[in-house]
């Protein structure tokens, strides 16, 4: 099943001498259940992809569609409650609350829902991310893996459409970055998880079932593994 589908998407900064042509028509199918990497060098356009297809940026031209829904043109205000449902974020620097417990990062798109928590699916997934024991602890008393790997929680806790990760090991020692995609992969083997990584290591790009390359706003090849 077609879960996400982006047609002619274009995305341009600036204006006369000074514009950027930063995605220059993308067309993208994935269907449910994908891991996919996106790879590229600085610059190539991958990130801003990533931003449109989380509702954080709109396209200059074309559209995109997830499950259905044209993202496209949504306003501020449905871009974040969007983005809050159906797409799981996953940055390199973790963006957790400070102030808050880890408990309470994990349920914050619930919360802001004022939705009431599924305790067994809550547990099953701070059981398999391994920080079950860490739920009443804040994040500075955690190591940067075990704040990555709540981020991952938060970013299932609403069982997304998408799960998009931009660079999640790219600030974590090589034992780290390993234990992070093990458990992307887990999690998009156990809870059939649409993953969407960007990366600019190859060995994790190589873990994915799919790898798209971009270079200067286009998708140049899309080869499936194995």
């Amino acid at each position: 099943m077609e879960i996400l589908k982006c047609e002619g998407v274009r995305k341009v900064y600036g204006a006369g001498e000074s514009q950027v042509v930063a995605l220059n028509h993308v067309d993208l199918s994935v269907e449910k259940g994908e891991f996919v990497a996106i790879v590229g060098a600085s610059g190539s356009g991958k990130s801003t992809l990533l931003h449109i297809l989380g509702s954080v940026d709109q396209p200059t031209a074309g559209r995109v569609m997830i499950e259905g829904t044209d993202i496209s043109h949504l306003n501020r205000t449905e871009a974040a409650v969007f983005r809050r449902r159906k797409v799981g974020l996953i940055y390199q620097f973790y963006n957790l609350i400070p102030t808050v417990t880890i408990r309470k990062n994990i349920l914050m798109p619930l919360l802001l829902d004022r939705k009431k928590p599924n305790q067994e699916y809550l547990e099953q997934i701070v059981n398999s991310l391994g920080i079950a024991d860490k739920l009443d602890f804040f994040p500075s008393q955690l190591s940067g893996g075990q704040q990555q790997r709540a981020a991952i929680a938060r970013a299932l806790i609403y069982r997304p459409a998408l799960l998009l990760a931009d660079e999640p090991t790219g600030n974590l020692d090589r034992k780290n970055s390993g234990e992070i995609v093990d458990m992307l992969k887990l999690s998009n083997r156990n809870l059939n998880q649409t993953i969407l990584l960007i990366t600019h290591d190859e060995k994790v790009a190589l873990e994915a079932d799919r790898i798209l390359t971009i270079e200067d706003g286009k998708i140049i090849s899309d080869r499936k593994r194995g």
